[in-house]
């Protein structure tokens, strides 16, 4: 649900590509499936929803990202809007990386099918939607010129992009003619040249910058990098003020679980929607896209990309900060707070966290009296989001892994967390106690010693299970517990370590004694033992 979110993570809003799954075999008397494609879309014989598949559109959008993700995100708003006739373009969907699906997505003419299974306000949802607005897919390394064209069209306005957490960056790469840059920033300025070159650096040329990357203020450092390179390829000052003055770079929120293509029920879906589709995509009904632009612009940009008038939930804003705070302290607070805890005490997922009493009544005591009330947004809106976080918790649909949530959650508590105990001590004068036991609950997930191959692990019901943080964080959490007796050392040792928190957590009023004791109780009795007991 895409640190931004565990997005879902499960995909985590992460840019997930893939070489398709290979076609269904049949067996001995069963009829051969038809391939979906626009011919076979057009016989109007599939039971899915389906806007026109016209080709007449203008391909008003280039997307730099064929994974799971974005064709279940920004590609089936933008088919969604497009059938409610509310904008009029198309996608020419780019892979980030040599190795992608666009072959794949030419073969079946750029249509595929986004599952939606879950549960919104007490009722089941499942839907199927064949996506048509994808005009057709790329491989820029081998198609840099197809690439250049595309950038080129007068047409072309948005750029959408993800292509992991990572592929925001500056690496020294210089251009190469013909050739595409290996780096996404590099790209962007190789494109963004040669629309300057062939359009002659108007305002009208300028484009819209939407990359759904899960960092922080990721339109503001993509423009960033873009100018960096400009720099250092030497390109005219002319170039780098239109770059400033006429392109927009958005930051965004995005949020949605995509588990991708459900492979175990490939050949019941195939039967039950009347067709074959190799890049079929499962996703969450639950999706929330946030856009941060220009104060004096944003109503404009909204009017020329209407996604929320057609009813999805999407937010054009000058300032995403308070939907960042929602998100991280209500949706990945909880996940932090509960998913070491819930693992510990030996379950595997985060649907079984919700289907179990002892660790559903601690998630819902730690998200609705410790957690909601200090999130800086109205009552009335901060309960209902919570409301929403705990169904997509609960949907039977989705298999997320607690082990997954794991990684690297000193600096998930620290960033998620800690704000929040925070609020509660200047409220109460202490620390709040379920998300002080979460805090205990990690350090006892920490407990264990490096193995042969030179990973950390730690042990579960006599199983072993991999621990994984930074090497710093790792040796600091090791030296703590080797040969450790007593808790309350261990506890207010750590808590202690600015190393791990960037402060000194026993200077957090009742933080460190009420970790400590749970800490005791935890090695005592057992993890779901020490959480009945709260």
């Amino acid at each position: 649900m895409r640190g931004q979110g565990e997005c879902s993570q499960l995909a985590r809003f992460k840019m997930d590509t893939q070489v398709p799954p290979s076609r269904t075999v049949l067996t001995t008397g069963e009829k051969a499936m038809p391939i979906l494609n626009r011919s076979t879309l057009a016989e109007g014989k599939f039971a899915v929803e389906a806007s026109a598949a016209s080709r007449l559109k203008p391909v008003r959008i280039l997307q730099i990202g064929d994974g799971n993700f974005l064709r279940a995100f920004a590609d089936w708003m933008i088919d969604v809007t497009n059938g409610a006739g509310l904008f009029n373009g198309e996608v020419t969907i780019a892979q980030p990386i040599p190795r992608g699906i666009a072959d794949a997505l030419s073969k079946q003419d750029g249509l595929y099918t986004v599952l939606l299974r879950g549960v919104q306000n007490g009722v089941a949802v499942e839907s199927s939607r064949v996506v048509t607005c994808v005009r057709n897919a790329l491989d820029p390394y081998t198609q840099w010129s197809e690439m250049l064209t595309t950038a080129q069209d007068p047409s072309l306005r948005f750029v959408i992009s993800n292509t992991t957490e990572a592929g925001i960056a500056y690496v020294d790469e210089a251009p190469v003619d013909g050739q595409c840059p290996a780096n996404f920033p590099a790209k962007v300025t190789a494109l963004l040249l040669a629309r300057f070159t062939a359009l002659g650096g108007t305002a009208q040329s300028g484009l819209v910058f939407l990359p759904c990357e899960l960092i922080e203020a990721n339109g503001s450092k993509l423009r960033a990098y873009v100018l960096q390179y400009a720099e250092a390829w030497k390109l005219p000052a002319e170039f780098s003020a239109w770059v400033q003055q006429h392109n927009i770079f958005c930051n965004t929120l995005v949020d949605r679980i995509v588990p991708g293509f459900p492979s175990t029920e490939a050949k019941a879906l195939y039967a039950q929607i009347g067709y074959e589709d190799s890049l079929l995509v499962a996703a969450e009904p639950f999706h929330l896209w946030v856009i941060e632009g220009p104060a004096a612009l944003t109503g404009a940009l909204a009017d020329e990309f209407p996604l929320h008038k057609a009813g999805l939930d999407v937010v054009w804003t000058n300032d995403l900060q308070p939907y960042r705070t929602r998100k991280v302290r209500i949706l990945n607070g909880a996940h932090t707070a509960s998913a070491l805890a819930a693992f510990s005490a030996g379950l595997d997922t985060v649907k079984s966290m919700t289907d179990d009493p002892v660790v559903a009544k601690y998630l819902n005591t730690v998200m609705f009296e410790e957690i909601v009330p200090f999130v800086p947004l109205p009552d009335a809106e901060r309960r209902a989001y919570a409301e929403t976080i705990m169904e997509r918790f609960a949907n039977p649909h989705i298999r997320h892994e607690l082990i997954s949530i794991a990684l690297n959650s000193i600096s998930k508590w620290q960033v998620r967390v800690l704000p929040t105990v925070k609020d509660y001590v200047a409220a109460h004068g202490k620390a709040p106690t379920g998300l002080s036991f979460s805090l205990a609950a990690l350090l006892n997930f920490y407990d264990g010693r490096f193995v042969e191959g030179g990973e950390y692990a730690g042990r579960r019901q006599e199983q072993s299970y991999p621990i994984r943080d930074s090497a710093d964080v790792l040796a600091i959490l090791s030296a703590a517990w080797q040969g450790a007796t007593d808790m309350n050392t261990v506890a207010s040792t750590l808590l202690a370590d600015t190393r791990l928190w960037g402060e000194n957590l026993t200077q957090v009023a009742g933080l460190a004694g009420q970790t400590a004791a749970a800490l005791v109780r935890i090695k005592a009795v057992g993890v779901k033992a020490a959480m009945a007991e709260l």
